[in-house]
């Protein structure tokens, strides 16, 4: 925000987005003490929020009413409180539930990003086929690391482990991210590549799996046997890639992992020795995909340039 409206508006964005983070911390210890009153104070405190992010929104750019911001809120809203509220009863379906919750930001994205661009008079188009399609592969690796995340800690959760509920619901939220990613490479290079991308990638996180059992044991081979296996799959994947598309060679897909699997092996790691630092650690690794989304992105619509215009 600062990038685009300077630094006081980056500050007033700031204080306004930690205000309502601060509404779902209340609506959160309401869900745990069963105290309906406070969670009922929370969401009218977050249409409070909402009212004025449409305003702060709106007296900056024009092309963004201050309602319409308002009301593309309610769900994010209304998807994270039911996600809390699972958490809270412990239900197996609060991984799928923040998947939801997730699955609806990069329409807020899409919305703000075109306003932006229309009111800055931007070069190409935010929606467009390219930008469209870096912005999906975009959610769709970022929410594979944090899935991936949340799968790893309830496996090293001594009160859950790789064998409970928790864990297979985990796991399930993750595939279907998976299928994801497998349908976005399906769109542009068919069904047999779908098939073979969905093959590759479940693979690798078997290995991740495999990883994590081996911090929970202290099994240092083990450990070492999965990076091997990584390192397996990162050739495997360049190779399909480059085979679909001879403007990303298979070395430079290959190299593109590398920051992948080492900085989502660090965040396991960091879960199994119990480190608060897990959680920045996981942020870390989910904030290296954007880049493997631009370059696979970026060769698609070299590749496709009709498909997928700036």
């Amino acid at each position: 925000i600062e990038s685009v409206y300077g630094a006081p508006a980056g500050e007033q964005f700031l204080a306004l987005w930690r205000k309502h983070i601060g509404f779902f911390v209340d609506y959160t210890l309401g869900a745990a003490g069963k105290d309906e009153a406070k969670k009922k104070k929370a969401l009218a405190d977050l249409d409070g929020y909402r009212a004025d992010f449409g305003a702060f929104i709106a007296s900056a750019n024009p092309e963004l009413p201050k309602q319409a911001v308002a009301d593309e809120l309610i769900p994010h809203v209304a998807t994270l409180a039911a996600a809390i509220d699972a958490q809270a009863a412990g239900s197996p379906e609060a991984f799928a539930k923040l998947q939801a919750a997730a699955a609806h930001m990069p329409m807020t994205a899409a919305v703000l990003a075109g306003g932006i661009a229309k009111q800055k008079k931007l070069a190409g188009d935010s929606n467009g086929g390219g930008g469209s399609l870096r912005a999906l592969l975009t959610s769709q690796l970022q929410e594979h690391v944090y899935l991936a995340g949340l799968a790893t800690g309830t496996a090293l959760d001594p009160k859950q482990g790789p064998t409970s509920a928790a864990f297979k619901a985990a796991a399930d939220t993750l595939d279907k991210n998976s299928i994801a990613l497998s349908k976005s490479i399906e769109s542009v290079y068919g069904a047999p590549a779908g098939e073979q991308f969905l093959a590759l990638w479940r693979k690798h996180i078997g290995f991740f799996v495999d990883y994590t059992l081996g911090a929970a044991g202290k099994d240092e081979a083990k450990k070492k046997k999965a990076l091997a296996d990584l390192d397996g799959y990162r050739a495997d994947f360049g190779a399909f890639i480059a085979a679909a598309n001879p403007n990303l060679p298979k070395k430079a897909v290959a190299d593109e992992l590398i920051p992948h699997v080492a900085s989502l092996a660090a965040a396991i790691d960091a879960q199994a020795a119990g480190d608060p630092e897990a959680v920045a650690k996981l942020q870390a690794s989910a904030a290296h995909m954007p880049m493997t989304a631009k370059i696979l992105s970026g060769g698609i619509a070299k590749q496709f340039a009709d498909k997928f215009p700036a």
